[in-house]
């Protein structure tokens, strides 16, 4: 029997699944897992009981119900999912909510995944770039960076795992498309800066080997990547992968924001936030460095050739 429990919020979404998921597949040799979802019946859930996940109930909006779920467990992943409600508010009334359930559970250690705020290097008075609902400028990560004082001014010994964007958007809304004479295009407004990019599934790898390294992690931002490659390399790595051309054609950010689909102003903003501090960003997000503390983390190359990289519309 495992000594440990990590209870693992938002067990059914990207990043908390891959936790569930790098757990399970150490052999239960360190940690239980229990996986906390609103929903025990969904597909997803009953596939992880299925693994041999331990299935709670989890909501963000119930700190009784999150306090029980957390109960007896040693160790926590917190993510929020800002793109459900897109509303800064509500995300930072979850986070208390998660704070205040592993203080009453008396949680160990936490991993918090988080980002960086943006306003540091591009303030909400500057006119580069538009300003979000009053206060931000990408208010997902400063948002979540803000929430970081929370855990901090309540003593919640916590790693700050911060993460970045997730190679699936390639899969998705970033997938290259085809123009009016069938060439496949990539349009992410990234000129010629680099992205620091990571599978999802590996951010729940990296949060395993944190919570191995117990308390010594505990107070630490960790940031991490997987590749970190530019537009034109990211279009040679698809082209490989789909076997046809993929050229990139970065469209402007304006251009970007302007494509109106939800949070189309947010990403945009985000992306030009990527380009125009691509040092600050990914300086500290070192796949190397990443590497020495978990090894599995995949390129982008090692990640399509894995998923069998297709385009979203693809037969």
């Amino acid at each position: 029997m495992a000594s440990k429990t990590i209870a693992v919020v938002g067990a059914t979404g990207a990043q908390g699944n891959g936790v569930v998921r790098a757990i399970l597949a150490a052999g239960g040799d360190d940690f239980n897992v229990r996986a906390l979802t609103r929903d025990v019946t969904s597909a997803k859930a009953r596939e992880l009981a299925e693994l041999g996940a331990e299935v709670v109930v989890g909501d963000y909006s119930s700190p009784e119900g999150l306090a029980e779920a957390f109960a007896g467990a040693d160790g926590a992943f917190l993510v929020t999912d800002f793109w459900t409600h897109m509303d800064p508010e509500k995300e930072q009334a979850y986070v208390r909510n998660l704070i205040d359930a592993v203080q009453k559970a008396g949680v160990k250690h936490v991993v918090w995944s988080t980002l960086e705020d943006t306003r540091e290097l591009i303030p909400v008075d500057d006119p580069r770039m538009p300003t979000l609902l009053g206060t931000y400028k990408v208010p997902h990560f400063d948002a979540k960076a803000e929430a970081d004082e929370f855990f901090r001014a309540a003593g919640v010994p916590t790693t700050f795992l911060r993460t970045t964007f997730y190679y699936e958007n390639l899969a998705d809304a970033l997938a290259p498309a085809r123009d009016g004479e069938g060439r496949l295009v990539l349009n992410i407004p990234m000129g010629d800066a680099p992205l620091a990019g990571i599978a999802s599934g590996d951010i729940g790898r990296v949060a395993l080997s944190i919570f191995r390294g117990g308390s010594e992690y505990v107070g630490r931002t960790v940031s991490i990547a997987g590749d970190v490659l530019t537009g034109k390399e990211i279009a040679e790595a698809l082209a490989d992968a789909l076997g046809e051309p993929v050229e990139y054609r970065p469209v402007t950010h304006d251009q970007f924001r302007a494509f109106g689909f939800p949070g189309a102003d947010e990403y945009g903003n985000m992306l030009q936030y990527y380009t125009e501090f691509a040092a600050e960003f990914t300086g500290p997000r070192d796949p190397a460095k990443v590497r020495e503390l978990t090894p599995e983390v995949r390129s982008l190359r090692e990640w399509l050739a894995e998923v069998g990289y297709r385009l979203p519309n693809a037969a």
